[in-house]
């Protein structure tokens, strides 16, 4: 599992696109919650190798609303479990989180808004300690962490 973070508009998209080749494959699914897109269930139903979940922020802002915030982290380990499940049954299955850091600036005065920030922030930790590689990209830069 390769996780992806950074900046809003600081250049993911493009950067995981060129370092995967991407206009040059056809084998590759690619999911955005920035264009609506719901958060698989379950990624057997996917016949690409290359599983690529953009806008992961908003999914988790999207658990918040129907769970609580030990059942929301629960759940999105559940997915990240999942996930490495269908690497694991192909070496060449890969899954690609992309996902904008929202834990900067200034702290939100709205409790809701706080909640999602720090869900956020925690889901990323989990995310980060399964993933196999972790980048961050500032304006169109990558800085590799893991």
């Amino acid at each position: 599992m390769h996780f992806v973070t950074g900046g809003a508009y600081n250049g993911k998209r493009a950067w995981v696109k060129n370092l995967y080749d991407l206009p040059t494959i056809d084998n590759f699914h690619w999911v955005s919650a920035y264009e609506g897109k719901n958060l698989l269930e379950d990624p057997i139903q996917i016949r690409s190798q290359l599983l690529i979940l953009e806008g992961v922020e908003l999914w988790i802002k999207e658990m918040i609303l129907q769970r609580d915030i030990d059942e929301t982290r629960s759940s999105w380990n559940r997915k990240l479990i999942q996930w490495q499940r269908w690497e694991n049954e192909n070496q060449k299955n890969r899954v690609i989180l992309i996902g904008t850091d929202i834990s900067k600036g200034i702290v939100p005065l709205e409790i809701s808004v706080r909640t999602w920030r720090d869900v956020t922030g925690w889901c990323y930790q989990d995310t980060a300690t399964k993933a196999d590689r972790v980048d961050l990209i500032w304006y169109g830069i990558h800085q590799r962490i893991k």
